[in-house]
């Protein structure tokens, strides 16, 4: 006798109690293993682009929107600091390194940065073709804004002011492509990088301003005394640097403003004291990487625990309708089983019959969940916005998932235990003779 086919022939012949037990082990098994799959996704990409950045220092605000803005760039920045502030604060012996970011402008909804060589070799990021800048209005793309704006060395383009693709366009200034990134499976695929100095010359003759160093400009200005500026020449203080290697940002104006600056230091007192020192005695602030977004993960955790408590329940149900679906059918089936017993069929067999049955609906339950899992990951990877898109859809199951699957199995086999035992115990010889 095959069991396996038995057992599948008697699940079938209830479809409605079994497309009930599968739609709720499906459901279940789904949303714990969708939400562990996006827990995974978002802890790659915090580790990913957090690298080696102990703090960053910005403009007056929430910690947490500088830490989102400056490093995962899916946040409004807080405000613009002075350049000179900044960098008085940062020549101290416990700083490893510095990279400022003066950002505000967009390309088709992917955000342009102004920074320095150094910010591309954070991140290990390598030219897939082309150069890095040399220059202001010179820009290297990302790899997703490589593939999704169809942009090519050579192509220019105009920024538009702002993250919205319907924002104000500058079209005073043009940038040139001159690289494309490898893809690096962190935010720099979703950015367009460029020279500080590109950022500072589009806003100064976006607001047509000559020779005024305004620190509440969106990124500060640069100074224009003639009208060959408005050909692409720069004034003559940035002139003199505009073939200085991209490092060499702290010889410009002292009026000029960035967006933030991520720092990393030489030792763990950096981090005690720089901190406390910046928010204390200036006017900016300064955010540390690590504590905002353990801080949260921590406020998100009770959410994403309180969803998987309901989906756990929902499992628990399935299983529960798998057990009360064996028991009804085998109430029905007493005369089937007794006659498999007259035909051979042990005792043993009659109750791996029973458990076959519980636990294929469970697997079955199980495979599917995860399937709509990955279904759904897919289309969300689809639907939301580029800086935040799903770039690595994990097909194979990841280690929480391995223990999701055991319970969901188990779950299937101890309704079905009860109903098994209930098998054994059938009497033959008055189930026949009452037939």
């Amino acid at each position: 006798m095959n069991i396996r086919k038995v057992a599948w022939n008697n699940i079938i012949s209830s479809p409605l109690n079994t497309l009930l037990s599968l739609m709720l082990m499906t459901f279940g098994v789904g949303i714990i293993s969708l939400l562990l799959l996006l827990n995974n996704h978002m802890q790659e990409q915090f580790q990913n682009n957090i690298r080696s950045i102990d703090m960053v220092v910005g403009a007056k605000g929430s910690p947490l929107q500088l830490i989102l803005s400056s490093i995962y760039h899916v946040d409004n920045p807080t405000g613009n600091i002075p350049l000179e502030e900044v960098n008085k604060l940062t020549k101290n012996p416990l700083v490893d390194f510095k990279i400022p970011l003066s950002y505000g402008d967009s390309y088709n909804g992917f955000r342009i940065v102004g920074t320095t060589h150094q910010y591309p070799k954070l991140y290990e990021a390598n030219l897939a073709e082309g150069q890095l800048w040399n220059s202001s209005m010179q820009v290297v793309l990302g790899d997703a804004v490589s593939k999704i704006t169809n942009l090519k060395i050579g192509d220019e383009f105009f920024g538009t002011h702002g993250f919205d693709e319907n924002g104000h366009v500058h079209d005073n200034h043009s940038y040139v492509v001159v690289g494309v990134f490898d893809k690096t499976n962190s935010v720099i695929d979703n950015l367009i990088i460029t020279d500080l100095k590109s950022v500072w010359k589009v806003h100064d003759h976006a607001h047509g301003e000559e020779c005024n160093h305004d620190h509440d400009h969106a990124h500060g200005e640069e100074c224009n005394h003639d009208h060959d500026h408005a050909h692409g020449e720069e004034c003559d203080h940035d002139h003199n640097h505009e073939e200085k290697d991209a490092y060499d940002y702290e010889s410009l104006s002292n009026d000029l403003m960035i967006t933030s600056m991520l720092v990393k230091f030489k030792s763990p007192v950096g981090i005690i004291q720089m901190p406390r020192k910046v928010n204390e005695t200036t006017n900016m602030q300064a955010a540390l990487p690590i504590f905002e977004i353990n801080r949260l993960t921590n406020l998100l955790g009770f959410g994403v625990k309180t969803i998987n408590f309901i989906a756990l329940i929902i499992m628990l149900v399935s299983g529960l309708s798998i057990f009360i679906s064996l028991f009804n059918s085998l109430k029905k089936r007493k005369y089937e089983l007794a006659l498999m017993r007259v035909h051979g069929a042990t005792k043993i067999q009659l109750i791996k019959l029973v458990l076959l049955e519980g636990l294929l609906l469970s697997i079955v339950g199980t495979f599917l969940g995860l399937l709509i899992s990955r279904l759904s990951l897919f289309i969300i990877s689809i639907l939301v916005n580029h800086n935040q898109k799903i770039s690595n859809i994990e097909f194979s199951l990841i280690n929480n998932e391995i223990w999701l699957v055991l319970t969901a199995i188990f779950i299937g086999f101890l309704a079905s235990l009860i109903p098994s035992f209930i098998t054994y115990k059938i009497n033959i010889t008055k189930i026949l003779s009452n037939a």
